[in-house]
Order: C-alpha cells, then sequence, then structure tokens
C-alpha cells in the first residue's frame, strides 16, 4: 500500500476517488492472493506431513487431532495471511475517506497514510524484536529504514 500511496503522492494530482479505488483494488487482489496462496502451500505441506506420519505408525490418522491440524492450520494460516494486509492496508487509508468524507484534515491525507504506514512498519519491527530478542528499537529503526528506502526508490523513479 506504502507503494501505491508514494506512487500518488509524487504523480501529477489525481482524484481522491481513483485513488481510494485503485488502492481498495490492489487490497482485495493481497487479501485473495494471500489467502490463497497460503491455503494451497500449507495445505498441500500439512497432507504431507501427516501422510508421512502415517505412512512411519503404519496407521490411518484420518480421524485424529494430527488430521484436524491438518485441515483446521491452513484455514487459520491462510486468513491471517490474507486479512492482516487487508486490514492494515484499511488503516492506511483511513486518512483518505476521513478527506473523502468532508473532514478537514491539517495536511495531505496522502502524507497523512503515508505516516500511517511508516507508522505500522516501525511496529512491525518492534513486533519482530520480540520474536528475535533483539532490542525493539534497533529492530523499529531496521525495518523503518526499508520503508524509508523504499520510498527513496519510488521518488526516484516516479517522482
Amino acid at each position: 500500500m506504502l507503494g501505491l500511496i508514494l506512487g500518488f503522492l509524487f504523480s501529477t494530482p489525481t482524484d481522491i476517488n481513483n485513488i481510494i479505488n485503485v488502492c481498495m483494488g490492489a487490497s482485495i487482489a493481497l487479501c485473495v492472493s494471500g489467502i490463497s496462496s497460503a491455503y494451497v502451500s500449507e495445505s498441500a505441506e500439512r497432507k504431507y506431513v501427516l501422510t508421512k506420519l502415517e505412512n512411519a505408525m503404519i496407521t490411518d490418522l484420518s480421524q485424529s487431532s494430527h488430521a484436524h491440524a491438518a485441515r483446521i492450520v491452513p484455514i487459520v494460516i491462510a486468513l491471517v495471511n490474507g486479512l492482516a494486509p487487508l486490514l492494515i492496508s484499511l488503516l492506511i487509508l483511513l486518512p483518505l475517506w476521513l478527506y473523502k468524507s468532508g473532514m478537514v484534515l491539517p495536511i495531505s491525507p496522502l502524507i497523512i497514510s503515508v505516516f500511517i504506514a511508516m507508522t505500522v512498519i516501525f511496529l512491525l519491527g518492534v513486533f519482530l524484536s520480540r520474536v528475535s530478542g533483539i532490542s525493539w528499537w534497533q529492530s523499529g529503526i531496521r525495518t523503518l529504514m526499508v520503508g524509508i528506502l523504499t520510498a527513496a526508490l519510488i521518488f526516484v523513479f516516479v517522482g
């Protein structure tokens, strides 16, 4: 979403409705792609592992908790993989909807969206620090630098 917002920010001014429609289309496509690709790959992997376990144990595990997990876990992973970027995209688009509804914003809604996206990127780094056991500040800054590098590259090639 950051790339689209920056592309619109650095390009010729565009109608807010067009920006929202393009971003929503990309968000929905990302959601569907995330759900479908994660489900296909995770369910294949879980079935493979279950089959290997059945062969090793020389028994049918179709009614076991392992088989139940092989059916449910891919669905959960797929939903998280698709819905997380959709929800984050909706958060990033919030200033555009507020502006469209008539709310007066102190700065451009596109700039506010960029700040929200960068904040989310920083918070992702903070979350990753909890997983990896490194400094939250260092991890947050590191992921934020990736966002800033992305913005700089988009500016170089689009702006």
